[in-house]
């Protein structure tokens, strides 16, 4: 009964989005025509001085799709493609400005090849060859430093919420990730129907609070009260997982859609390139999390949350209402794992109905690294496997891999330190 009152709820948000999938005409805000693909080729022109190359055509192929495009101001160039696969794309060295031309040992024309993201960078060096590409490893890295540090803080969203529910309750819950999804699913869907941008943004939020607060009411908490193990919630939450999972299937569909302004050129600032929607998820991650950090440290719903998840038998001694304390917990992960689903719509860029699942075990190598429990072990974990995530592509290993490399630092670390960098050595048995 309890399980279908949470499964009642699941379906009612996501007839919401249900009507986002068979939308013929875009929404209000989506990108111009020419944007309108899901996936593209893009990169910055500059000679060996960093100067922007302006004006100057490129051009990929694929089979019967030839795709052009032109180096804006900043040296900017981006086309949309219709699918991902490989591509020829060819610089026209008849269109360089004067007196500049591509370094010695660039391949041009050239082929590339789409790898786990919807957007491909291709670089084209200028001048004296080797410097230029030593400059060009040495910007890369700054730059993949600066996305892993957005992709950490996105991932330390939906860690820190499911922290706190693994530290108040001890349930570790595999449907975090679908509760990462609906967020962005539901922005797409309110979107769809004409709500503007902010407000679809706003529901969503609401609606993974809302989310959150049924799990709980409807499933968890009765099954605190009858006294069930950690073990079969854990089994309880894996099923929970696959049945949301293929129910937004279900209603969204199987295809990766876009959010309005997903597609973006990257900006210039100081020696890093970055896209617009990667710079505001780092200041946006940081700004919540930072806020979150406050509010357990100074206010009383802080304190008493910590109380929880120190001792709740001795918080429920001192007087504090512990099944309100977790109702909270619920609703807090659930709107922390809605705004990481958007962030991460906008980082991949798209939305799809398992995007939840492919990061949950990252999410959960940042909760296992940083200390199970622990709100800012969950930052700590989450930024460094963030970070080591984008760098691996830096140093050769091959983009498919480059979880894979996250998740055996977590196992290399944990072998040293299995309370994780701030979690406290405990005695078991």
């Amino acid at each position: 009964m309890m399980m279908g009152a949470v499964a009642s709820f699941v379906m009612a948000i996501l007839l919401v989005a249900a009507p986002a999938s068979l939308a013929s005409t875009p929404a209000p805000s989506a990108p111009p025509s020419d944007q309108s693909f899901q996936n593209s080729i893009s990169g910055f022109l500059r000679d060996d001085t960093r100067a922007p190359l302006p004006e100057v055509t490129i051009t990929a192929t694929n089979g019967t799709f030839t795709g052009t495009a032109t180096s804006a101001a900043n040296g900017s160039w981006n086309i949309g493609v219709p699918e991902q696969g490989t591509y020829t794309v060819e610089l026209d060295e008849s269109t360089l400005p004067e007196g500049i031309k591509l370094a010695d040992g660039q391949d041009n024309p050239r082929d590339v090849t789409f790898s786990q993201t919807s957007n491909l960078s291709v670089i084209f060096a200028f001048g004296k060859g080797i410097v230029v590409q030593q400059q060009d490893f040495g910007q890369n890295l700054l730059n993949r430093l600066v996305a892993g540090l957005s992709f950490g803080l996105l991932l330390a969203l939906a860690a820190v919420g499911l922290s706190l529910i693994f530290g108040t309750t001890g349930l570790t819950n595999f449907a975090h990730g679908e509760m990462v999804t609906l967020g962005a699913v539901l922005v797409f869907g309110f979107n769809a129907l004409g709500l503007p941008f902010w407000l679809s943004i706003l529901f969503a939020l609401v609606g993974g609070g809302v989310f959150g607060y049924a799990q709980d009411a409807g499933l968890w908490r009765p099954l605190r009260k009858r006294g069930s193990g950690l073990v079969p919630m854990m089994i309880v939450s894996i099923g929970l997982a696959l049945a949301v999972r293929y129910v937004i299937q279900f209603f969204f569909g199987g295809a990766t859609q876009q959010l309005p302004y997903a597609q973006s050129a990257e900006v210039q600032i100081g020696p890093i390139s970055i896209s617009p929607n990667n710079l505001w998820s780092l200041v946006i991650s940081a700004v919540v999390i930072a806020i979150v950090g406050v509010v357990l440290l100074k206010t009383r719903l802080g304190k008493a949350t910590r109380a929880v998840a120190d001792n709740p038998s001795l918080a429920a001694a001192s007087g504090i209402d512990v099944d309100s304390v977790i109702r909270i917990v619920w609703i807090t992960g659930g709107v922390l794992a809605s705004l990481g689903g958007i962030l991460w719509a906008y980082y991949r860029p798209g939305v799809t109905f398992d995007m939840g699942s492919q990061i949950l075990l990252l999410i959960f190598a940042g909760v296992t690294l940083g200390g199970l429990g622990t709100v800012f072990g969950a930052l700590i974990g989450s930024v460094v496997v963030g970070i080591f995530v984008e760098l691996t592509t830096v140093f050769g290993l091959a983009a498919d891999l480059k979880y894979v490399g996250a998740l055996f630092i977590m196992i290399v670390v944990l072998l040293f330190r299995p309370q994780g960098i701030l979690g406290r050595r405990e005695r078991v048995g």
